[in-house]
Parts: structure tokens; C-alpha cells; sequence
């Protein structure tokens, strides 16, 4: 490594393009995984189960269902996000005293 290379950093992103890449990948798996889960589990059928006091129709639980597949999905990317931020910007030497 040549001393121009160590001295390169990345530059920042837009905080649109941050978001984008967490929100978009993790919307189309929340769509993916919604699809699935409901291909085999009845939204009412699971409302008894869990909450039978509460009136859900099959509509609300797809959309919850949903929401809760996209927040799982969200932390899982931004979690990949946070592992792949560039090292050269956080691991800088500590001055010398």
C-alpha cells in the first residue's frame, strides 16, 4: 500500500442513499417472507391464538405481519450497514501526546 492509498477515505453518503440501501433490499424480503408465512399460517387463525380478545380482520394481520417482517428484515440490513462502514474512517490513530 502506497502512502496516497493510506491516506484515502471514503466519501460519505447521502443520507437518502443510506436509507435507500437498508429500506429497499428489506422491503422486497419483508414482501418475500409475508408471502411465504401466509402461504401457511391464517391471519385469524393466529389472532385466536394469541389475541382473541382483540378484533383483527385478515387484512390488519397481513399488514402487521408485514410491518413486523420489514422491521426484522431493516435490522438485519442495517446491521450489515454498520459491519461495512470504511475501517479509515473510524480507526484513526490516536494523537501523540
Amino acid at each position: 500500500m502506497t502512502p496516497a492509498d493510506a491516506r484515502f477515505d471514503h466519501p460519505p453518503r447521502p443520507l437518502a442513499q443510506r436509507l435507500g440501501a437498508i429500506l429497499w433490499p428489506s422491503f422486497f424480503a419483508a414482501g418475500v417472507a409475508t408471502m411465504v408465512f401466509f402461504a401457511f399460517v391464517d391471519p385469524l387463525l393466529l389472532r385466536d391464538m394469541t389475541f382473541p380478545d382483540i378484533e383483527v380482520s385478515r387484512g390488519v394481520g397481513y399488514t402487521i405481519g408485514f410491518f413486523m417482517f420489514w422491521a426484522c428484515t431493516a435490522s438485519s440490513s442495517l446491521f450489515t450497514w454498520i459491519l461495512l462502514r470504511p475501517a479509515s474512517r473510524y480507526n484513526k490513530p490516536l494523537p501523540k501526546d
